[in-house]
């Protein structure tokens, strides 16, 4: 709200889920309108939400733009040659881009150490993470966008090993894998927290990646 200098009339939410983010965006006031693909996700959105079901890609913002276009955790799932043209021409001028992520980094490097050790003996392929801040670098990068400011807040957070699997299981690598291979994973994953004294700390860092489209590139 600092950022934005005013309240907005129109807030749209790139790839709602199930609302999590979608209660802290109710809170800026405003029109809010959220763009969820899965419409068993969107049935859980709040009834005070305008609600599209599609992708970013198949909406098409109102006439004059959005005030706000946020996206929270889904940055990575839209068009990577189309968005930032996509989120500029759905910005009314002067409007505000916000997107935010979590990274689960670990308070200890020997948590650390074993997670990894754990994932990497069920996936040989898995991918290292992306930096943190690579939204921030694709923005900022496109010269497209003025006032670009990148946020990061920290808090430690305690998980179980029962909560960590629960957590693990929400991640897409996991939701790829046979029913066989989850149980597998969850089972090893749920061991080595056990090892550990039956918890973990994790580092939750949030960032928060601010932007507003050029002039010369905010919709007309």
């Amino acid at each position: 709200m600092r950022y934005h200098g005013r309240p907005p009339r129109t807030v749209a939410e790139i790839g709602a889920g199930t609302g999590k983010a979608t209660e802290v965006l109710l809170a800026l006031g405003g029109k809010l309108i959220c763009i969820e693909p899965d419409p068993r996700m969107a049935e859980t959105l709040p009834p005070s939400a305008e609600v599209f079901i599609g992708t970013f890609e198949d909406w098409v913002a109102p006439q004059g733009g959005v005030d706000v276009l946020a996206c929270a955790l889904a940055w990575h799932w839209t068009d990577e040659a189309t968005r930032i043209d996509r989120a500029i021409g759905s910005l009314a001028p002067g409007g505000t881009l916000a997107i935010f992520a979590h990274e689960y980094a670990y308070v200890y490097p020997e948590h650390f150490a074993a997670i990894d050790a754990t994932i990497k003996a069920h996936d040989t392929q898995q991918a290292d993470p992306p930096e943190q801040f690579w939204f921030y670098e694709e923005i900022a990068s496109s010269g497209r966008f003025e006032r670009v400011e990148g946020r990061v807040t920290h808090r430690d957070h305690s998980m179980t090993s029962d909560e960590y699997v629960r957590l693990f299981s929400t991640f897409s690598p996991y939701l790829r894998r046979t029913p066989s291979e989850q149980g597998e994973i969850a089972a090893a994953l749920r061991s080595t927290v056990d090892g550990l004294g039956g918890t973990l700390l994790l580092d939750l860092r949030t960032t928060l990646v601010l932007a507003t489209p050029r002039t010369t590139c905010a919709k007309a």
